[in-house]
């Protein structure tokens, strides 16, 4: 793609236009709006200000810049806040590249009827003694940061699918409190992508339970994103095409490989949005 948004299909011009309220003649000076309110925070480092990672933040807010601003400002200021959680930000530090290997997450290769991309977790693969939940998240915001480098995602979005099959309730004790806060935290106010929806198949009645006691942290716009099928994969059928599921989802692909996203992230020293450093493409400005 030799300039940034000039590889969009009529068709998703067209959807960022109408969903989005995305004018190509008004991109520039809406980032400028954005990029003005810095001086607003001089307590936060906005460690990247190009125009094409602020447009991701303004799809995220429908170009409401003054929403986009304080998302904007929200994402770096929850990196100072939660450093540890960001020190060594790459694939290849030991318990991201680990989960990462287990799939936790996964990315299908294909996308679902509306376009978007379909992040999966098949939760039974942790494995507590090698990594923590805090791996585990630090491997969806890298998956979640590589997914929304392209443009088609920060337009269609991204649905998620966790699949809860032989997931014990001693590895449900391994679920701690402070990290799933932070979590909810981090993807609900802090990141810019559009979460279409969460299935959840096959989830034991303690996953309902802890659950529960999650949801008065969720607003209720996400609260109602999140779907719970239980062990009725015709339902989820009914929201993602059994076309692009893997066989274990009732789908008609192949069994998913765990080691098919990790082979995508892992070896790209490059690709880190740690406290300090993060990550910059060769194409940073609009034109």
């Amino acid at each position: 793609m030799a300039e940034y948004g000039w590889g969009l299909s009529e068709k998703l011009i067209r959807k960022a236009r109408d969903e989005l309220n995305e004018i190509a003649d008004r991109r520039v000076l809406a980032i400028d709006e954005v990029r003005d309110q810095m001086e607003t925070r001089p307590d936060i480092n906005f460690l990247r200000q190009d125009d094409v990672f602020i447009l991701r933040f303004l799809r995220a807010r429908k170009f409401n810049t003054e929403e986009t601003f304080k998302l904007y400002a929200r994402y770096f200021e929850y990196r100072q806040n939660n450093k540890n959680l960001f020190k060594g930000f790459q694939a290849s530090e030991k318990g991201v590249k680990e989960a990462l290997n287990d799939g936790l997450p996964g990315v299908l290769p294909n996308c679902d009827y509306r376009g978007r991309r379909i992040l999966l977790l098949y939760a039974a693969n942790w494995d507590n003694s090698r990594y923590g939940l805090a791996a585990i998240y630090r491997a969806i915001l890298l998956t979640l940061e590589k997914l929304i480098d392209e443009e088609e995602v920060q337009i269609n979005g991204i649905t998620v699918v966790v699949d809860w099959s032989q997931f014990t309730f001693k590895q449900s004790t391994w679920l701690n409190p402070k990290v799933l806060k932070l979590m909810i935290e981090g993807l609900q106010d802090c990141f810019p992508a559009r979460f279409a929806a969460i299935h959840f198949v096959n989830q034991p009645w303690y996953i309902e339970a802890i659950f529960k006691l999650l949801r008065p942290f969720l607003k209720e716009k996400n609260r109602n994103k999140i779907v719970m099928h239980g062990i009725n994969l015709t339902t989820l059928h009914q929201h993602i095409s059994k076309e692009v599921l893997p066989a274990e989802l009732g789908g008609m692909q192949p069994p998913y490989n765990n080691q098919s996203w990790a082979r995508q992230l892992i070896g790209d020293e490059s690709f880190s949005f740690g406290d300090q450093h993060i990550y910059w493409p060769n194409i940073t400005q609009l034109k």
